[in-house]
């Protein structure tokens, strides 16, 4: 871990109370319809970071968090609180985490080095998908833009706002909500729907 990172980490509460109070990245969008995708997540894959497929099937009847993570961000600390949601609710949820250099460079590193960081540093054991693109641009990773295309997922528009932003899918492929990257992975509104 770098000093900076070092820093970033010990300053992860302030900055994560500093941005609830001024609003700032903390959108939230919630599936209060029940819209059902036009298209399954679970027709999808995406590349993991040593290059191999995976099939978003294969988590059927678990809840799917997929966030968009970065090394030198302020919001990094939140790898802590992904993994101990994923450790506390293994059985019905998994965490995906989609790193990406999109927003202020902040993640410069090769997928062997953003995992070396990962596992080191945060002793993450979720699954870590390759360096993606996240937002709306031509190249973007298939499972944003079914993320972010109501066409596919039958009602969210928003894009990531920042890194650490959340997408929150049902066990029927279903996506539930949007929390933006201030929001807290242990926040009550994301876990009221793992309960």
């Amino acid at each position: 871990m770098t000093g900076k990172q070092k820093i970033l980490k010990t300053l992860y509460p302030v900055f994560a109370a500093f941005s609830r109070v001024v609003g700032n990245r903390g959108n939230i969008a919630i599936n209060k319809s029940n819209a059902l995708p036009k298209k399954s997540i679970f027709e999808l894959t995406f590349t993991d970071n040593k290059g191999t497929p995976v099939s978003l099937a294969g988590y059927k009847g678990k809840k799917i968090l997929l966030v968009n993570t970065a090394s030198d961000c302020g919001y990094t600390a939140q790898f802590d609180e992904l993994q101990e949601l994923f450790e506390k609710k293994k059985e019905q949820l998994v965490v995906i985490a989609f790193p990406s250099n999109e927003f202020g460079e902040q993640e410069k590193g090769d997928d062997h080095q953003i995992e070396q960081f990962c596992r080191k540093n945060y002793g993450v054991t979720f699954p870590l998908a390759s360096k993606s693109v996240v937002t709306k641009k031509e190249n973007q990773d298939s499972v944003f833009q079914w993320l972010t295309n109501p066409a596919l997922n039958g009602w969210n528009s928003q894009s990531p706002e920042w890194n650490f932003s959340k997408y929150l899918v049902n066990e029927r492929g279903t996506l539930i909500g949007y929390y933006g990257a201030a929001i807290s992975p242990l926040d009550k509104q994301i876990l009221m729907h793992l309960s």
